[in-house]
């Protein structure tokens, strides 16, 4: 179950308060009409507000914008724009809940950004609250009609290649990213793929102007940000924190040996380190942050997480088909106390060989957790070694989809 505590870190801007959803008549008293009919307005608004994605890869939204509307004056094709809400991280509900309680904020930014890339052909695509969206759009009467699309709930349907392939008529797994979706994405046209978050973001920097959004966050990374957390001994929630707040104020470090940062694509930080590090998209990743508490073992966590992204792969080239499964299983050996041979320099070689070679982003992004995890439990992986195990509570921690694997 994921709610909203009460934990306030910041004036909230993004979600509805008190947990209840708004429908379009609360939406607008609460923010006020939005505006249309000026595109050059919105691309200079974004461009001073220095708003960045919240999909994980932190890049500059402006600048995505740009890239698709010079695309579509070169190829004299009508772009298109996608509201992605698929959120396929298995830890991850700050799509979900924004969603659920502001979609008419959501939807706006749809509108904002299909209106200034120029886009006639607007997508929203999610894995559930189809229905749920469909009823909030049937309240409005847009510029561009929107489709809400029911993606397959698989770990890389939400990948913007794999978006784009979906939509035109293919299965919902990543291609090569030559071109980019930016020039040729669904159906061969330039194609604006946006998280959700992002696009809230955007409709309430057009209401309130860029002065407005960079009161919060810091000069060189403005704003705010969602974050799904997960702390031992609380419910998962998900709450509002400005970019540049330290993670310690979110996940106390006490009694935690390590911090997840940045979901399953992240990084195990030590939890006293992790307190000091401070909140930015190069770091938060899909919004995740989970506290591993003392009596739990980082190595099995770590084990879990694997299998499931080797079973979550596309499958369609080498690091999937065989990098990831190889370290997945080699990972269930160090978490099983015993001997363990050459496992950890085999671990080491087969990470340097899957970087950097896959058709997505998938392979790359498993890596980086299993360096942070060879580093941050190098003690329990040696204790391992010998034979011993310090965690006393092997209950899982993270979820996984148990029920695809």
């Amino acid at each position: 179950m994921t709610t909203l505590f009460t934990d306030v870190y910041m004036s909230p801007r993004l979600l509805a308060p008190g947990g209840t959803p708004a429908d379009l008549s609360t939406h607008v008293r609460r923010y006020g009409p939005l505006s249309h009919g000026d595109p050059g307005a919105v691309l200079r608004t974004l461009a001073e507000s220095g708003l960045t994605g919240r999909g994980g890869a932190g890049f500059p939204a402006y600048r995505k914008f740009v890239a698709v509307a010079d695309a579509a004056r070169r190829t004299q094709r009508a772009p298109v724009v996608v509201a992605n809400g698929a959120e396929s991280e298995p830890a991850a509900h700050k799509d979900k809940t924004l969603l659920r309680l502001s979609p008419h904020l959501v939807l706006d930014g749809l509108q904002l950004a299909a209106e200034a890339i120029g886009a006639r052909e607007a997508h929203l695509a999610v894995e559930d609250g189809a229905s749920y969206l469909e009823s909030a759009l049937a309240q409005r009467h847009d510029p561009v009609s929107v489709t809400v699309v029911r993606l397959p709930a698989r770990f890389l349907s939400g990948q913007a290649s794999a978006l784009a392939r979906y939509l035109s008529g293919g299965p919902a797994r990543p291609t090569r990213p030559v071109p980019p979706v930016r020039e040729r994405g669904v159906r061969r046209a330039p194609t604006l793929v946006q998280n959700v978050e992002t696009l809230a973001h955007l409709a309430l920097i057009a209401r309130y102007g860029a002065d407005w959004f960079r009161t919060a966050g810091t000069p060189a990374e403005p704003g705010s940000t969602l974050c799904t957390l997960h702390v031992p001994g609380r419910e998962v929630r998900v709450v509002e924190a400005p970019f540049g707040m330290p993670i310690g104020r979110l996940l106390p470090p006490e009694g935690a040996s390590a911090a997840l940062v940045g979901g399953y694509h992240g990084t195990w930080i030590p939890a006293a380190e992790a307190a000091q590090v401070p909140l930015s998209s190069a770091c938060s990743g899909a919004g995740v942050l989970a506290a591993l508490p003392a009596d739990r073992c980082g190595v099995a966590e770590t084990a879990r997480v694997l299998r499931c992204l080797a079973l979550e792969s596309a499958g369609q080239c080498g690091p999937c088909r065989n990098g990831l499964p190889r370290i997945a299983a080699a990972f269930q050996t160090l978490a099983a106390p015993g001997p363990q041979g050459t496992t950890r320099a085999d671990i080491s070689r087969w990470a340097g060989l899957v970087e950097g070679r896959g058709a997505c982003h998938h392979p790359d992004g498993a890596i980086r957790l299993v360096r942070s995890a060879l580093t941050t439990f190098a003690t329990e992986v040696e204790a391992h070694a010998h034979g011993h195990c310090t965690a006393t509570d092997h209950t899982p921690l993270l979820p996984v989809p148990t029920e695809r694997i």
